[in-house]
């Protein structure tokens, strides 16, 4: 069954010819009282797209602009300037001001747009949006994505919706947001509520998510609310809002470049949420970690590595940490080869679950990353060429 925008939101999406003939060029549109929130890449080499999308947000946004297959990064004034004449450009075909456009872009670093087609693409757009698929969306704003990233829930108690889009397989360890995503809802919701919560299910979703421990230049997630399913209760809000952040957030790990197994990592028994999520993201990057995963070895070692280079903690003590992969405990508890036989066979499946207790507390935190695969090595060696 097709996903359909929430109610209010229209789009269109098309190719401009940016780089190839796929679907490159995706403008989203709210109706009047829409409100808006964002998060950006904390990156010294943001892009145009960010620094005018920082500079837009205002929580009074109504549309989303995302170019995909050249990322405009590193281009000077001539970026900026082409920035603001898409921005302005798509505003005045629908209707709205320029300020009140949000501009994603992704791709290739260092190149200036195309605008000779980026505008003969500007003067097609419709006056009036006419699609409401959002998985049409999600397909216009892929660029290495092996699928398109699309999730939606439902607020209890309403019939409002909360629908999003994401991209991104490679650099991808986002230090604010995510690669590039668009979440749209129909409920009614003040804009800094719509803030808290954005924020909220961000830091609990798309920051904790890492592909090679890159972040991007380009990072950008936005959320626009049209206010026409009416007004709902706030931690059901919330709750949807995670429900779909969290699902796009394993879609992108599962389809990190070259990636054949998803990770999760927990880390429980932490002294606050930074030492877990510290210890989690250190074990989910390690190459060695990846590999190992890769290879279907249950070689734990790899793992306590991991953890004992965080050796800011001092209260993190190696005779207290336990570790598993599923639910078959490996240290301190040694496994038997036959034991280790059969994690092997478990690390062969789709998903592979590390779990570290430390002890030090009772806090806990998950992330959430994938294998290194020599896929990956050969897709970002070839990426320009």
């Amino acid at each position: 069954m097709t996903i359909r925008l929430p109610q209010g939101f229209t789009a269109h999406v098309t190719n401009v010819g940016v780089k190839d003939d796929s679907k490159d060029f995706t403008v989203v549109l709210g109706p009047p009282g829409t409100v808006s929130a964002g998060v950006f890449t904390r990156s010294r080499f943001a892009g145009p797209s960010v620094l005018l999308s920082r500079e837009n947000l205002d929580g009074a946004n109504r549309a989303v602009v995302v170019v995909s297959k050249n990322a405009n990064v590193a281009t000077g004034d001539e970026g900026m300037a082409n920035a603001r004449e898409v921005a302005a450009g798509v505003a005045a075909r629908v209707g709205i001001t320029p300020r009140e456009v949000l501009l994603a872009s992704t791709g290739v670093i260092g190149r200036q747009y195309p605008m000779d087609r980026i505008r003969a693409g500007i003067a097609g757009v419709p006056r009036e949006l006419p699609g409401t698929d959002a998985e049409d969306v999600a397909r216009g704003i892929m660029t290495t994505d092996t699928v398109h990233k699309v999730s939606e829930a439902t607020v209890a108690g309403s019939g409002a919706r909360v629908v999003g889009v994401a991209k991104g397989v490679g650099m991808i360890e986002p230090d604010m947001a995510t690669m590039i995503a668009v979440v749209l809802t129909d409920a009614s919701v003040a804009a800094d509520g719509l803030d808290r919560a954005f924020r909220a299910a961000v830091d609990l979703t798309f920051n904790c998510v890492s592909v090679d421990t890159d972040t991007s230049t380009s990072d950008t997630a936005v959320i626009l609310a049209s206010g026409a399913a009416g007004p709902v209760d706030e931690d059901a809000f919330a709750r949807a809002l995670h429900a779909v952040l969290l699902d796009l957030t394993k879609q992108i790990a599962r389809d990190g470049e070259g990636a054949e197994t998803l990770i999760e990592v927990t880390v429980d028994g932490a002294r606050d949420a930074g030492q877990a999520k510290t210890v989690a993201k250190a074990i989910v990057n390690s190459p060695l970690v990846k590999t190992a995963v890769h290879g279907a070895d249950p070689n734990w070692g790899r793992v306590a590595m991991a953890v004992g280079k965080c050796s800011q903690y001092a209260d993190i003590d190696q005779e207290r940490v336990v570790i598993r992969f599923g639910d078959q405990e490996v240290y301190p508890s040694r496994v038997d080869e036959e034991g280790l036989g059969r994690l092997s066979e478990y690390m062969r499946g789709d998903d592979v679950l590390i779990h570290v207790t430390l002890n030090t507390g009772d806090s806990s935190a998950t992330v959430w990353g994938c294998d290194l695969t020599d896929g990956y090595v050969r897709i970002n060696a070839d990426y320009t060429t």
